[in-house]
């Protein structure tokens, strides 16, 4: 039952997590930092690169929520088990964009072209990326 409650939940703190600042960027010292969050990145790209825009949220937005809704699916039982592999998939597609996020970071700290650092919204969505990967692993084990 904890099992499910800690799957729901994650639906509640996706959207949060989303809004939540990544990071703070500034080109120059003096002009302070603004907070870049998932929806503000992918609004920024909508307006320079469409497609680059479809595929941030495809695997930051989309492919997570999908996977925990599939996920309460089988765990509720709406779902068959044999969906469970489909499942990893949409995972693997999920922390794909933890990694970019992570190269973006280390490019521009790398770049030496302003200030760059990282707020809590970047901990809490791979947090909850990590809490979605295991409750996928503990409900495969529940399903054995």
């Amino acid at each position: 039952m904890i099992l499910r409650l800690v799957t729901l939940s994650l639906l509640v703190l996706y959207p949060v997590a989303w809004a939540a600042p990544l990071m703070r960027a500034g080109v120059l010292p003096l002009f302070g930092l603004s907070e870049i969050s998932v929806l503000t990145g992918i609004r920024s790209l909508w307006g320079s690169d469409i497609f680059l825009a479809l595929v941030v949220a495809l695997f930051a937005l989309i492919a997570p929520y999908a996977k925990t809704l599939a996920l309460v699916g089988v765990q509720w039982g709406r779902l068959p088990r044999r969906a469970l592999p489909l499942l990893n998939g949409l995972g693997r597609l999920a922390m794909a964009d933890i990694f970019l996020i992570a190269l973006y970071i280390t490019l521009a700290k790398g770049i030496g072209v302003g200030r760059v650092e990282t707020a809590w919204g970047l901990y809490l969505f791979t947090a909850l990326i990590l809490v979605n990967l295991a409750c996928s692993w503990a409900t495969e084990r529940e399903a054995a």
